[in-house]
């Protein structure tokens, strides 16, 4: 069996505008949203995204997951939101919006060790070196004099961030669902049946909803999760593994525009010197010969189940991919 080691600009430009939606997290998290309740904002992300995604993909087929199924996509849905978007909004609320995404630039390199530590994928120099590059470019646009910095922020932060590489780990290693519409739909639902009773818990009962704050959670439902994941996910599965991650530093970028569009901030000489090192490892993951295109499973490798089932847990078949 052969796979292609050559990357696919067309699925890299279309897997990016999901990074670009989540870029728009702050602003409208800050603009529109209800002061200080992280856990509601990451509640209202996921269950009507989950529900409306769920709907659709009965429409494309009548796949759900069932046995084995049911214990990969909990496991994806705690790292890809159960853990991911409580820790994040906490963040967000917490910290200057460019703090948080310089965290965010850690990503690239997260990934190439977790997965090493989850998968026995072997991390190469040029990644690492890659990772760190990337991770300066993006603090160089969004950390900046007078950023404040808070403890519980911070950890937060880099909570999310592990959760997210983990999520992104973990979803190049399982084979893909034959409904990915629906896949990441019950993800999104398992996410709020673990977010609704920790909101209710630590938060209480939402406030009254104005029309703004229907807005901001309408698009970042609809728009920066539902419709971002599902791109998300299937660039996951269809480029290589040292991609996605460097396409995900589009979010810290747009939200550094997003602040000196919207939010009249000003950018220095150093942060748009960030945006060359940024865009250009961003460019290195859609075109150029980025390390890593054998699967995130292991080098020179790939990943098929031997059962019908597309997210059995199993052991592997694993089949020479030169």
């Amino acid at each position: 069996m052969k796979i292609t080691s050559t990357p696919y600009p067309l699925a890299a430009g279309v897997t990016v505008l999901a990074p670009i939606a989540w870029g728009t997290t702050y602003v409208t998290v800050t603009q529109l949203l209800p002061d200080d309740r992280p856990l509601l904002v990451a509640t209202m992300r996921v269950i009507p995204a989950g529900v409306v995604l769920v709907v659709i993909g009965a429409f494309v087929s009548r796949w759900r997951p069932r046995g084995a199924e049911w214990w990969v996509t909990a496991r994806l849905a705690v790292f890809n939101f159960g853990l991911f978007f409580p820790l994040l909004s906490v963040a967000v609320y917490r910290l200057p919006g460019g703090v948080a995404a310089a965290v965010g630039g850690l990503q690239p390199m997260l990934v190439v060790l977790l997965s090493s530590v989850l998968v026995g994928r072997t991390p190469r120099l040029c990644e690492l070196a890659i990772g760190c590059i990337a991770a300066s470019g993006v603090a160089l646009v969004a950390i900046h004099p007078g950023a404040g910095l808070d403890t519980v922020g911070l950890l937060a932060a880099v909570g999310a961030n592990i959760s997210f590489s983990i999520g992104v780990v973990l979803t190049k290693r399982y084979p893909a669902p034959p409904n990915r519409i629906a896949a990441t739909g019950w993800q999104l639902l398992i996410g709020g049946v673990i977010l609704l009773p920790l909101m209710l818990i630590v938060e209480g009962m939402p406030p009254p909803l104005n029309g703004r704050n229907i807005a901001g959670f309408s698009y970042l439902s609809l728009v920066g999760t539902a419709a971002a994941f599902i791109l998300w996910f299937n660039g996951i599965r269809r480029l290589p593994s040292a991609s996605p991650p460097l396409l995900g530093l589009a979010a810290p970028i747009t939200g550094a525009v997003m602040g000196w569009v919207v939010l009249g901030q000003t950018l220095s000489p150093l942060q748009l010197a960030g945006f060359v090192i940024t865009l250009g490892s961003i460019a290195y993951g859609v075109l150029g010969d980025a390390p890593g295109r054998d699967d995130i499973a292991g080098s020179g490798q790939v990943v098929a189940t031997s059962s019908s089932s597309p997210l059995d847990v199993r052991r592997p078949s694993v089949l020479s991919a030169k």
